[in-house]
């Protein structure tokens, strides 16, 4: 049974005159213990697919179902309320509080969804490799190390799902690993995963692979 469901999603955008079909008619399903990577050039309509998915855009056809609730095109209340319920968004920027460390960006996640634990904190930092960071603010960090603290607040309330744009564009291989992991650690614990990338290696890990081009999907 899938945990969250798109049917036939259209989205357009105009300036002046110009119309832009950034998704043409894109359907997928998600399953619970997957990982499913969707890949694309650049401008294929990866970023939009995710945000319909995670109700932070409208589609202007077709819906979105997340564990069998609607979230297209619901009032922004309804959509928070099961974002918070079922959704770990991690996007390619503003994932963390930036008066907030890491930890305490971190303990604010798991607070919010009634769920601190400080020991999971301690291994979810070094799991990603920041547990020498933790009292850093994001300033202070590298583009890897805010994209690593940013998957670890993402992951802190253990979302049934997980929606993440590009988590591994500015790491190395050895970091890349380490992320992997615990993308296949929530597949050993039957949570669902989907990420954009444009990494080959994550791709080689996922259970499949969703082709954009275009804002449709290619079918080998």
């Amino acid at each position: 049974m899938a945990v969250l469901e798109a049917h036939e999603l259209y989205r357009f955008y105009h300036v002046g005159d110009e119309e832009t079909a950034a998704l043409r008619g894109v359907s997928l399903t998600l399953k619970p213990g997957e990982i499913v990577a969707v890949m694309g050039p650049s401008g294929s309509g990866k970023s939009t697919l995710l945000n319909c998915l995670t109700g932070l855009d409208e589609p202007d056809a077709g819906h979105v179902t997340v564990e069998d609730a609607r979230m297209s095109r619901r009032p922004e209340a309804e959509k928070t309320r099961l974002r918070s319920r079922a959704l770990g968004i991690l996007m390619q920027s503003g994932n963390l509080f930036p008066h907030l460390t890491v930890a305490e960006n971190l303990r604010f996640q798991m607070q919010m969804a009634g769920k601190f634990d400080a020991e999971r904190s301690s291994r979810l930092l070094l799991g990603v490799g920041l547990a020498h960071r933790a009292t850093a603010t994001p300033a202070r960090l590298s583009g890897g190390e805010t994209a690593r603290a940013g998957l670890a607040v993402t992951l802190a309330a253990d979302p049934p799902i997980l929606i993440a744009d590009e988590p591994t564009a500015e790491v190395d291989a050895a970091t890349e690993g380490r992320l992997i992991a615990q993308f296949e650690s929530r597949r050993n614990d039957g949570l669902a995963t989907l990420i954009a990338t444009h990494s080959e290696a994550l791709a080689r890990r996922a259970d499949r692979i969703i082709r954009l081009q275009d804002g449709k999907i290619q079918h080998a």
